[in-house]
């Protein structure tokens, strides 16, 4: 049986998301037709979006469907730049590339003025580079909820509170945040919230801007004005249907999760580094995740850990991002002080509803020995 440890990445479907999306994919009708069948499909969609809402604290027109995070989180930050007029866009160094290259691409195309904030060796945001870089020339602040590398949260009240103060507008990427951990929409005091199908449950292609109706944001497809003319495009119900399932049951059982996930990640982390002593922990525990754990293996590749680990049918994820077969360190544990031989030898652990203490026991059982064969090959330099 495989042993699947990278939950941060995609959680298989909930079974009652896959019911709610089959139950419509026999159905025909657009949900943008007036006869009866496109007003069959426009109830579908317009009822899942009360659902989403309701469950994250937001009103049901705040709700733009699009087709995943990056879609979102594009939209958030070109439409806020083209619609602010102003230069200057802060975010932080250890942000998701679906934030880090629509900012770099601003930069480069657009002439903006692109601040990439610091964290400190946990992971989190230095809030006295925010305060040094406020200013109400900036167009928008984007700060992501949870990273999805150490599973580590943002002081996300603070940036609010701080970027209040000068009128500027925040953004978070909370895909890995929602269901995770309780999200708010109204009580967070944010302007634009990202979140998406498959990180909690739901089907992929399908996710979701949380965005104030007060909050002017020009369009990055133009075409029908389906959502809210901030988003064009014909709507899929069928996955907007799984989506609202999976939103709706993370949320309900966020609590239960939270507790049952945090003892297993406690249970990993004490158990690998029983096997493997020297191993690191990074991130800061006291705000993180229940379900991620970033642990770092000194004098390994992690890409030859991970290949390792995966013939013995146990699969994680590396921090780094792969390059036409090159491998590089990871971004965010660079941003938070290690060197580049220690962002090369990490390992990012994510647990979710289908994990279970025989996961974390194979993993156990097979640590100790697949880390002294990646150091026996020694790292690649």
């Amino acid at each position: 049986m495989t042993v699947y440890l990278d939950h941060a990445a995609t959680t298989p479907m909930r079974p009652e998301a896959i019911e709610a999306m089959a139950a419509q994919l026999g159905l025909v009708g657009n949900a943008s037709s007036l006869h009866a069948s496109g007003r069959a499909a426009r109830r579908v969609v317009e009822e899942s979006r009360e659902r989403i809402a309701q469950a994250l604290g937001a009103r049901p027109t705040e709700v733009v469907f699009t087709s995943g995070g990056t879609e979102a989180d594009n939209l958030a930050l070109k439409g806020l730049w083209w619609s602010r007029g102003r230069r200057r866009v802060l975010s932080t160094l250890v942000e998701h590339h679906a934030i880090l290259d629509p900012l770099a691409w601003l930069d480069g195309h657009e002439g903006a003025e692109v601040t990439l904030l610091p964290v400190d060796g946990g992971c989190r945001l230095d809030l006295s580079a925010l305060d040094e870089a406020l200013s109400d020339e900036v167009s928008f602040v984007s700060v992501m909820w949870a990273n999805n590398e150490t599973g580590v949260l943002q002081p996300l009240d603070e940036v609010v509170a701080r970027a209040a103060a000068y009128g500027v507008p925040v953004h978070s990427d909370a895909v890995q945040a929602v269901g995770a951990v309780p999200v708010d929409f109204a009580a967070s005091g944010l302007d634009a919230l990202t979140l998406t199908g498959h990180k909690l449950g739901g089907p992929y292609g399908v996710g979701a801007l949380l965005v104030r109706r007060e909050l002017e944001l020009t369009p990055l497809l133009h075409g029908g004005g389906q959502e809210r003319d901030v988003r064009s495009g014909t709507i899929d119900v069928p996955a907007i249907a799984g989506f609202a399932a999976a939103v709706e049951l993370a949320v309900k059982e966020q609590a239960d999760s939270r507790a049952r996930l945090s003892a297993l990640r406690d249970d990993l982390v004490a158990g690998v580094r029983a096997a493997v002593p020297d191993a690191v922990v990074h991130g800061d525990p006291a705000v993180q995740l229940p379900g991620h754990a970033n642990l770092g293996f000194p004098g390994c590749e992690g890409d030859s850990l991970l290949m390792l680990l995966d013939a013995q049918d146990i699969e994680c994820s590396t921090g780094s991002a792969c390059n036409a077969g090159v491998p590089q360190p990871s971004h965010v544990l660079l941003a938070m002080g290690c060197s580049d031989e220690e962002a090369r030898g990490s390992l990012r652990f994510s647990l979710g509803h289908t994990s279970t203490a025989a996961d974390v026991e194979a993993l156990v059982a097979a640590i100790g020995p697949a880390v002294e064969r990646a150091r026996a090959a020694g790292v690649r330099r």
